[in-house]
């Protein structure tokens, strides 16, 4: 997982607050696979490798269902290690009767489906950055119909026990309300696009095929969620040591952006009101 780890900048753990604890919890345990690593009161860490937590969810009080044509969550993507995972992964789905769509994105191979508050989650797997087609700057990528039984058949008869110890937090795609002005905040952040698309980009560090989606497909100014909505509350973006994150942080402020400081992190906003966790690969 090359491009999860220093020297690039990449995405962590996501924090959603949700509607019922109990049962968000049930859900990213018993159908998504991850395991508990902490729990509190309103608050519960999810984890693949028993170390490091990739989702939290959090039950404020008097949280209201997710409201529709908002910025926020379009889906967080968990990255599996290898072909044959995603392969028992698609016989546990389908076992558990669980709806899915899924695509061959030519880069990579991925599911996709919905949380019980409507959140988005994409689980795929990478082909391999020697497979993938360069035209000048730009990475080539399709939604092409995704060969289910080939993957299953990578599977052998291995079962899914879980999600596997190498999983991680591929990438997170946004709702924004207006391209142009934040691919310059992610720009500022040390990121560049790889892939234009309708009225959506893809950018990355270190020629990623994307650690971050940003689209306007909930329409062009699309308004923030209230603060009482369900859905994304942050995601973490994770910078390989002290001087590049400074440099991000300097360069956002220079865009007039707010960065506040919380203990070892930084906390920020980008232009559609998506909170990001800013801290350094530990």
């Amino acid at each position: 997982m090359t491009f999860h780890q220093p020297p690039h900048t990449y995405t962590g753990e996501v924090y959603l607050k949700v509607t019922d604890l109990e049962k968000l919890t049930a859900f990213y345990t018993e159908i998504i696979g991850f395991k508990v690593l902490s729990k509190e009161t309103n608050r519960v860490s999810l984890t693949a490798d028993g170390k490091q937590p990739l989702i939290v969810l959090e039950q404020p009080e008097n949280i209201k269902p997710k409201e529709p044509r908002r910025t926020g969550l379009y889906h967080l993507a968990l990255l599996l290690p290898t072909r044959a995972d995603l392969g028992k992964a698609i016989k546990h789905f389908s076992r558990n009767q669980i709806q899915l769509g899924a695509s061959d994105h030519l880069v990579s191979e991925a599911l996709y489906l919905s949380d019980p508050d409507g959140n988005g989650i994409e689980i795929y797997r990478d082909r391999k950055p020697e497979e993938w087609e360069w035209h000048n700057d730009f990475v080539a990528m399709s939604t092409d119909p995704l060969d289910a039984q080939a993957i299953v058949a990578e599977s052998g008869n291995e079962e899914w026990d879980g999600l596997p110890e190498g999983t991680v937090m591929g990438h997170v795609h946004l709702h924004v309300a207006n391209l142009p002005e934040t691919q310059a905040f992610y720009e500022a952040l040390g990121f560049e696009v790889v892939t234009p698309y309708p009225q959506a980009l893809f950018m990355s560090t270190g020629k990623y095929h994307h650690h971050i989606g940003l689209n306007t497909w909930n329409g062009a100014g699309a308004p923030s969620p209230s603060e009482d909505s369900a859905g994304l509350k942050a995601y973490t973006l994770v910078y390989p040591e002290q001087n590049t994150l400074g440099e991000a942080i300097k360069n956002i402020e220079a865009l007039g952006g707010k960065v506040d400081k919380e203990d070892e992190t930084f906390i920020t906003k980008d232009p559609a009101g998506n909170g990001i966790v800013l801290r350094i690969h530990q």
